[in-house]
């Protein structure tokens, strides 16, 4: 008997356009032969399953729908592909934990860690991984403009402290900027992270793990000529993703054995991308993301090209080693 899988997408936040983008990659990478292959869509309105013949509502119950013939269709797992909450941040792993349906990604504890940029920094840091200095701001904290200037120096960033794809992310370059930049990225979540800037390279490494182990990808080079890897040119096309990245091998393999490293410690399920950015003085994290993107050209697809692999077959694999 074929499973069911249920592709999961959407969310609440500004990342659903994103989200549904990530949906439509991974239906055409799923083994449809081996597979009965279903789009659920999360939404603060409604959950509801793309079926072949109509949309139906999925019974929150028991997550299963009620076909127009009246048949009740269960799914035996789930791949969850929304960005932000709440399908990144643990909660919707939570949910599927007390259904008792297996899932693609990272559980609860570490979808939650590295949703949150500043814990999951502060976390990775005392392990020796390199990070940004940083400042958490959270609604109503007071905050001292100059003081801020001091501790991280400018050019500095602000972003949502919660959440991806750079939304409302700002580069501030002068101190008369800094307000309306925090004011922007509590507008996209409750807490909000200050960061130093950092001068290098960018580059990201995608990671997965199945029943045979953990297999690191090869490297992607971000180039871009905007003031950063901003919105426009993640999804916009403003950027230039070169895999495997131009670097020297003995750099290379230390940004995997760190991302290999990064995966062990946060207890990392499925596919995830971690984000450097390449110093003088090494690489440095950025970000860990248990929900990469994965259009035909995210960095993911890209990577998993690169290394001679096939996108199918590891979906496939992920299945099979998550399920019961």
């Amino acid at each position: 008997m074929k499973k069911n899988i249920a592709i999961v997408w959407g969310g609440y936040s500004s990342e659903f356009v994103i989200s549904e983008k990530s949906a439509a990659g991974i239906f055409s990478f799923i083994d449809k032969e081996k597979y009965n292959v279903y789009k659920v869509k999360i939404d603060r309105n409604s959950w509801e399953v793309e079926a072949p013949d109509c949309v139906y509502p999925i019974d929150k119950n028991n997550f299963s729908f009620t076909d127009s013939d009246g048949k009740n269709i269960r799914f035996h797992f789930a791949y969850i592909t929304i960005h932000g909450t709440p399908g990144e941040d643990g909660v919707i792993q939570g949910y599927f934990d007390m259904m008792g349906i297996p899932y693609s990604n990272c559980g609860v504890l570490a979808s939650a860690l590295t949703f949150n940029k500043f814990i999951c920094n502060s976390f990775l840091k005392s392990f020796g991984i390199d990070v940004a200095d940083s400042i958490l701001l959270r609604k109503n904290d007071p905050y001292r403009i100059n003081e801020i200037i001091s501790t991280l120096g400018l050019p500095l960033f602000v972003k949502p402290n919660l959440g991806g794809s750079s939304f409302a992310i700002t580069k501030v370059k002068e101190s008369s900027q800094l307000d309306n930049a925090v004011i922007t990225a509590f507008r996209e979540a409750p807490e909000v992270i200050i960061e130093s800037f950092l001068q290098g390279t960018e580059v990201t490494c995608g990671c997965f793990g199945t029943s045979m182990g953990i297999t690191v990808l090869p490297l992607t080079e971000v180039v871009t000529s905007n003031e950063f890897f901003d919105f426009d040119a993640k999804y916009n096309g403003q950027v230039e993703e070169i895999t495997p990245a131009r670097l020297p091998e003995e750099i290379t393999l230390a940004i995997q054995h760190k991302t290999e490293k990064i995966y062990r410690l946060v207890g990392a399920k499925g596919i995830i991308r971690v984000d450097f950015i390449l110093t003088g003085n090494g690489p440095v994290l950025l970000e860990v993301n248990t929900t990469p993107g994965m259009t035909s050209t995210s960095f993911i697809p890209q990577q998993v090209n690169a290394a001679g692999l096939s996108m199918t077959e590891i979906i496939t694999a992920i299945i099979e080693t998550y399920s019961f």
